[in-house]
C-alpha cells in the first residue's frame, strides 16, 4: 500500500512539475548591437539575423479563436535603442488603420508590451502591418495614457514589405516583415532610462480583431478564460545585455 501511494504521489508530482514547466515566464537575452550605416529596414534586417536567433509568437491559449498564422520575432538594442523585428505568414491581411493612437489591433497587428522597470506600469506598443502605431502606458487595461502622436510619428521608425498605404482586407497566402526602431525617448513615463543591463518584464503578440480569421497568440502564456493581452502578470522577462 505504501508503495502504491509513493508512486501515486511521485507521479502527480511529475505531472504537476511537467504543467508547471509548460506554464512558466520565459525568459530572453536581448542581446546588445552596433549600427554604423543609416537606419533603414536592410541595415536593421541585415544586424539581426547575423547576431539574433529568432522567437516564436505561438502559444494559442484560446481555443474559441484555433486560426494560428506563424509568426516569429527578433530583437536587440543598442543602449538607446530597442531593434525589432517581425515574422509572419497568414491568409488575410487587413490595414485599414493609417494614424498613431487608432484601433490598429483590429487590423492585422503585432505587438510589443513592456514593463521596463518591473513596476506595474508598462507600454502597448501596437503595429498594424502598414507600420501603423497605438502606443499608451499605464498599469492595466482601463488605465491608459495615450503617449502623443507627434511624438511616435516623429520618433518610432517602422518599415513593412506591404508598404505604407492601408488596404481593406486581401486573401491569399502572405508572407510579410516588419522592422521597427524604438528609442529611449517614447518612454516618457520613464526619463533617462537606457536599455543597458536593464531587465525588464515583456510579452510579444500577433492578432486581428477584423479579419476573416480572428486570431490571438503570444510570445509568453497569457493564462486567462478570454483573450486579453494587458495582463503584465503573464509577461515573460527580458535581459538585457
Amino acid at each position: 500500500m505504501k508503495k502504491k501511494l509513493l508512486i501515486s504521489f511521485l507521479a502527480y508530482n511529475i505531472l504537476f512539475s511537467c504543467s508547471d514547466l509548460k506554464t512558466k515566464s520565459q525568459s530572453l537575452i536581448v542581446k546588445k548591437v552596433s549600427i554604423k550605416n543609416s537606419l533603414n529596414f536592410e541595415s536593421v534586417s541585415k544586424i539581426l539575423e547575423e547576431k539574433v536567433e529568432p522567437k516564436k509568437v505561438d502559444w494559442l491559449e484560446w481555443k474559441k479563436f484555433p486560426y494560428k498564422p506563424k509568426v516569429s520575432f527578433r530583437i536587440a538594442h543598442s543602449d538607446s535603442l530597442i531593434f525589432l523585428k517581425y515574422y509572419v505568414k497568414e491568409e488575410h491581411i487587413l490595414a485599414r488603420q493609417s494614424e498613431p493612437n487608432t484601433a490598429v489591433h483590429r487590423d492585422s497587428c503585432v505587438e510589443f508590451f513592456i514593463d521596463p522597470m518591473q513596476d506595474g506600469n508598462y507600454y502597448n506598443f501596437e503595429f498594424n502591418c502598414i507600420g501603423t502605431t497605438h502606443l499608451a502606458y499605464g498599469p492595466r487595461r482601463g488605465e491608459r495614457t495615450f503617449i502623443p502622436a507627434k511624438m511616435i510619428k516623429n520618433q518610432i521608425m517602422t518599415w513593412s514589405t506591404l508598404g505604407e498605404e492601408s488596404f481593406e482586407e486581401k486573401s491569399d497566402i502572405f508572407e510579410w516583415e516588419m522592422v521597427i526602431v524604438i528609442p529611449t525617448s517614447i518612454f516618457i513615463f520613464d526619463e533617462g532610462m537606457s536599455f543597458a543591463k536593464l531587465v525588464s518584464n515583456a510579452n510579444f503578440y500577433k492578432c486581428g480583431d477584423d479579419t476573416t480569421k480572428r486570431h490571438y497568440l503570444s510570445w509568453n502564456p497569457v493564462k486567462t478564460p478570454n483573450p486579453d493581452f494587458h495582463r503584465p502578470e503573464h509577461f515573460g522577462i527580458l535581459n538585457f545585455q
